[in-house]
C-alpha cells in the first residue's frame, strides 16, 4: 500500500491525472512521502509515454496517409503531452532560460528564476523546445510509425530519470522556503535510484522491440550525454540546481532521445536502396 501511496503521490505531482477527494486523503502527503515519490518518476513518464504514443499512433492511422501526416501527428502529440503534464517541465525550461540567460551574477540568476512571469529568453526557449520536438518526432514519424513510438516510449522515461542523477550529485541552491521541490531534493538514495531504473527497463525493451535496438541505444546515449552538459552547466553557473532545472533538464534529454534515434537511424537509412 504505501508502495502505491508512493506512486500515486508521483502521479499527482507531474501530471493533470485527477488524485483528488478520498483518493487524495488515502494518498495522504508529507515532504518525506513527496521524497520517497521520487523513486517512481520514471513511472510518470510510463502515463505520459502512452499518451504520446497513443495520440501519434491515432493520428498516423487515423488521418490519410500523406507527407504532412507525421507532422500533424507529432503536433497532436506535442499538445496531449503538454495538457496531461499541464506544461510543467515547459515552465521549468523558461525559468532557467530567463535567469541563465538574462544575468551572469548567480544571484541574480536565481531571483529571475523565481519570477513567475516568462521574459524573453523564456519565450525563445519554449517556443524553440516545441518546433524542435514537432520536428524531430515528424521525422521520426516519416521513418515509419514503430521508430516514432520507440522513440516516444523511451525519451519519456529516460528524461525523467536523468534529474533524479542532479538530485543525487549537486546540491539544492533554490528557495527552501518557496520552492515545491525542495523536499525531492533533500536526498535521494541508491536504492531510489535502482528503483527509478527498474522503472525504466520494459519501456526500453518494448521500444527495442518496436524500433530497434540502435534507435534505443542512440536515444540513451545522447541524453546521457546531454545530461552531462545539463550537469555541468549548472555546476557552474549556480553551484548546484533548483526545482526548475529539473524541469528544463527533462525537457532538453527528451529532445536529445529523439534526436539521438534518428541519427541511429541514419546509416541504416543511408544503406537502403
Amino acid at each position: 500500500m504505501q508502495f502505491l501511496r508512493h506512486v500515486l503521490l508521483a502521479v499527482q505531482f507531474f501530471t493533470r491525472l485527477p488524485v483528488t477527494g478520498r483518493l487524495a486523503e488515502w494518498v495522504g502527503y508529507s515532504p518525506a512521502m513527496l521524497r520517497a515519490s521520487a523513486a517512481h518518476f520514471p513511472a510518470v513518464g510510463w502515463l505520459v509515454g502512452g499518451v504520446a504514443c497513443a495520440m501519434f499512433a491515432f493520428v498516423s492511422l487515423a488521418f490519410p496517409s500523406n507527407a504532412f501526416t507525421p507532422l500533424a501527428a507529432a503536433v497532436a502529440c506535442t499538445m496531449a503531452t503538454a495538457l496531461f503534464t499541464g506544461g510543467f517541465h515547459e515552465d521549468g525550461l523558461a525559468d532557467v532560460a530567463d535567469g541563465l540567460g538574462g544575468s551572469q551574477d548567480r544571484a541574480r540568476a536565481l531571483d529571475i528564476m523565481k519570477d513567475s512571469r516568462v521574459g524573453a529568453f523564456g519565450a525563445m526557449a519554449l517556443v524553440l523546445t516545441l518546433l524542435a520536438k514537432v520536428a524531430l518526432l515528424a521525422t521520426l514519424g516519416a521513418q515509419g510509425l514503430a521508430a516514432a513510438l520507440g522513440a516516444l516510449a523511451s525519451a519519456h522515461v529516460l528524461s525523467r530519470f536523468w534529474p533524479l542523477l542532479l538530485v543525487r550529485t549537486l546540491s539544492h541552491v533554490g528557495d527552501a522556503g518557496r520552492s515545491k521541490s525542495k523536499p525531492l531534493a533533500d536526498q535521494i538514495t541508491r536504492t531510489a535510484l535502482a528503483a527509478a531504473l527498474v522503472w525504466c527497463l520494459p519501456p526500453l525493451a518494448l521500444a527495442g522491440w518496436l524500433a530497434g535496438g540502435w534507435v534505443i541505444l542512440g536515444a540513451s546515449l545522447s541524453s546521457a550525454v546531454t545530461l552531462g552538459w545539463m550537469r555541468r552547466w549548472f555546476a557552474s553557473r549556480l553551484q548546484g540546481f533548483t526545482g526548475d532545472c529539473l524541469g528544463a533538464t527533462q525537457q532538453v534529454c527528451e529532445l536529445a532521445c529523439y534526436a539521438g534515434a534518428l541519427l541511429a537511424l541514419g546509416p541504416w537509412l543511408a544503406a537502403a536502396p
